[in-house]
């Protein structure tokens, strides 16, 4: 058998290895006739060990060794378990090769080096849980964000004797995936009933955590949340209150206009759907100054700490559904009916992934309709699937699907494709792929899980109904900047035209970040952007003596 790892690889190894303090051992669970996976994962295993003299591999059948695998609760094949002087609870069940062999470098750092990289106030509080909890992380390993959620959890399991944390690849145990309903990933499951989905922060997690296993703990402590918040410079915005400056979104440029407003001493509210922006998709940063390498989710938990800092009144949950001029200041109406006023605004609501708004959508997103198939393609071996688009993503998502799927249906709205033609045509080669042209999606079919889309021609002769298990929308971002349409100028695309200064159309009504015309889409642009806009919206207000007597204007203005 071939080497798993090139020479290259294990070179690189070396040094990381080299950091070991004490020795770790790796637990092998394999089936000898019943298990194709477990040679490869034996090997790569074995290769690891071979590198250092601080690993040491152990292999067990589970069968013939049945009370050493009931011993360390080991239930499926293939499995690792990561053990030092101790047993942590920390488990991989399935392969650990693509991103989830840094999950299984990180978990032996951990276990040989003793400590976490968590706030130590978390860590205090994790070694708090008294109730056994068992976390489970679904992952593939073409999923870039899974190792982030992976790392927590065998963090927290390292951490509590209580605690037991298995990596499971989906499409290893394709029974337990469906079984699960699992249709993205990372999707971690609490004692095998309650789950979240996405990579969230460690703190994050913790709280996931005590929601499932003592609800009246969770009630407790986020009372004591509240009451922090209410005592501290976080508050609640007031629907009657009238703001110097409302800005709107949650990213990384609103929350940099946050602050900035704030210091500048603004009577500031921030109103957003949630905290974080797109950047909580995202796996790994590396070009954001001063942080080598963070993960999205961290680096938005980060930022709103820093906001937290701050007398920044807050309306999280809110979307922003329509904004107009009134007075001398403007209104917001949020999506849940609450009204808010504000003398000027910063617009930072970025994108979002665009949707076909038929009917079924909104209720399979996220349960069979997503919008990474690089991520999601390995849990749809063997099943039936459908891309919507027709540019490089859509035929990329069709490629990435090729080696998994059953059958990939095509689905494109017009007769021509925007994709590269050499990426058409090794896409339009492939016999499992059929491609729909021109044809739209008219309706999303199923009951209690997405059976299947009814297609539809543009002209309306054409009818079609295929049955699929899962949809991925790969037809674009489409800019959050429909509340405005009625006060700013919008470019052809609906992104917002700005000046110099983040200045739109309307005096007084600033924006940033991804929902504005600015070119390149960058983390650091939006966080530059945020500032600048509200400096801009202070020197509005400056000029305008806007922000002097405010209380009898607030009284002329009502």
């Amino acid at each position: 058998m071939p080497d798993i790892m090139d020479e290259k690889i294990k070179e690189e190894l070396k040094p990381v290895l080299a950091e070991l303090k004490s020795p770790v051992r790796l637990l092998f669970f394999t089936r000898r006739n019943d298990c194709p996976t477990c040679e490869r994962q034996e090997e790569l295993l074995r290769e690891l060990c071979s590198l250092t003299d601080k690993l040491r591999l152990e292999t067990h059948d589970a069968v013939l060794d049945g009370d050493t695998a009931r011993n360390y609760r080991i239930d499926k094949t293939p499995a690792t378990a990561v053990v030092g002087e101790k047993d942590h609870g920390i488990r991989f069940y399935g392969l650990t090769a693509g991103y989830e062999f840094t999950s299984l470098l990180e978990a032996i750092m951990l276990v040989s080096g003793g400590r976490t990289d968590l706030d130590p106030l978390l860590e205090e509080m994790v070694r708090k849980i008294k109730v056994p909890v068992h976390l489970e992380v679904m992952v593939t390993l073409t999923c870039q964000y899974c190792p982030a959620m992976v790392r927590v959890a065998h963090q927290f399991a390292f951490l509590n004797e209580h605690i037991r944390a298995d990596m499971v690849e989906s499409a290893e145990f394709p029974e337990l995936t469906r079984r699960y309903q699992v249709t993205g990933v990372p999707k971690t499951f609490i004692n095998g009933a309650r789950s979240f989905d996405g990579a969230l922060p460690a703190a994050a997690v913790y709280l996931e955590i005590v929601k499932a296993v003592d609800p009246e703990q969770y009630g407790a402590f986020m009372e004591q949340v509240r009451g922090a918040q209410a005592a501290g410079r976080t508050k609640k915005a007031e629907e009657g209150h009238l703001y110097e400056l409302a800005i709107v979104g949650g990213g990384p440029a609103a929350m940099s206009a946050a602050i900035y407003a704030a210091r500048k001493g603004l009577d500031v509210a921030l109103l957003a759907k949630k905290l974080g922006g797109q950047i909580t998709y995202t796996a790994g940063i590396e070009n954001y100054l001063g942080f080598a390498n963070i993960s999205g989710a961290d680096m938005a938990e980060a930022f709103r700490a820093h906001m937290a800092r701050h007398p920044v009144a807050e309306a999280i949950g809110a979307g922003v559904a329509k904004i107009e001029k009134s007075g001398p200041g403007f209104l917001l109406s949020a999506e849940d009916g609450r009204k808010f006023k504000a003398l000027s605004v910063v617009y930072c609501a970025g994108k979002e992934y665009k949707r076909l708004g038929v009917p079924g959508e909104e209720k399979f997103v996220g349960k069979g309709i997503g919008f990474c198939a690089t991520c999601d393609a390995p849990l749809y071996q063997g099943r039936r699937v459908a891309v919507v688009g027709g540019g490089n993503s859509a035929f990329t998502s069709v490629r990435d699907l090729l080696g998994f799927a059953s059958e990939i249906h095509l689905v494109h709205r017009r007769r021509d494709f925007r994709a590269d033609p050499a990426l058409v045509e090794e896409v339009s080669k492939a016999p499992s792929v059929t491609i729909h042209s021109p044809m739209e999606v008219r309706e999303y079919l199923g009951a209690g899980e997405l059976t299947g889309i009814r297609l539809g021609s543009p002209d309306g002769k054409k009818k079609l109904e295929l049955a699929v298990d899962g949809v991925f929308l790969e037809i674009g971002l489409t800019p959050n900047s429909s509340p405005l349409e009625d006060i700013v100028k919008l470019n052809p695309v609906g992104e917002i035209p700005v000046d110099r200064e983040q200045g739109t159309s309307e005096k007084g009504l600033y924006a940033a970040g991804d929902v504005t015309d600015t070119e390149e889409k960058q983390i650091s642009i939006a966080v530059g952007q945020g500032a600048l806009a509200a400096l801009s919206a202070y020197k509005y207000l400056a000029d305008n003596k806007l922000t002097r007597s405010k209380a009898a204007r607030k009284e002329a203005w009502q």
